[in-house]
């Protein structure tokens, strides 16, 4: 996935280090060699994209797609999709929830807040596995705009 300038950069809001791991395995083997960042808590995620807190910070002027879990400790997916889309200049960036959960309580909320696509972690391997593979084919072509 490219813009006009450097890759955009995934970032995977994931507390659960097995997902993560599979997440990035699996968008690799889809093809995406696009640079990949991983979050373990809706914290530093805030901390990330609003450049606050002590960890790493997001650049100006880049490009990022976000891969949101919805059960995170500290601060959670929903708390966090609604701070992002409430910013000024972080409603542009894109934001696929990617979670355990099917409620329609938590669809309903996710795209409510702004969230441009859900799609539920099946608890089998392989279907888990397939779902971020054709995740990845998706974000081989999406094209985001620059934080």
């Amino acid at each position: 996935m490219r813009q006009n300038g450097p890759a955009v950069t995934i970032v995977i809001a994931e507390d659960d280090d097995g997902h993560a791991r599979l997440i990035t395995e699996q968008l690799e083997e889809a093809g995406v060699n696009n640079p990949i960042l991983r979050l373990k808590d809706g914290r530093e995620t805030l901390d990330f994209f609003f450049r606050s807190g002590n960890g790493l910070k997001a650049e100006a002027d880049s490009g990022y797609l976000l891969l949101l879990d919805i059960r995170m400790p500290k601060v959670d997916g929903i708390t966090v999709l609604r701070r992002l889309k409430e910013d000024a200049e972080l409603r542009r960036l894109p934001v696929i929830m990617l979670t355990t959960t099917d409620d329609p309580r938590d669809v309903d909320a996710c795209y409510g807040a702004g969230c441009n696509n859900y799609l539920t972690k099946p608890v089998a391997f392989a279907r888990f596995a397939e779902v971020v593979k054709r995740l990845g084919l998706f974000i081989s072509i999406v094209k985001v705009s620059n934080i």
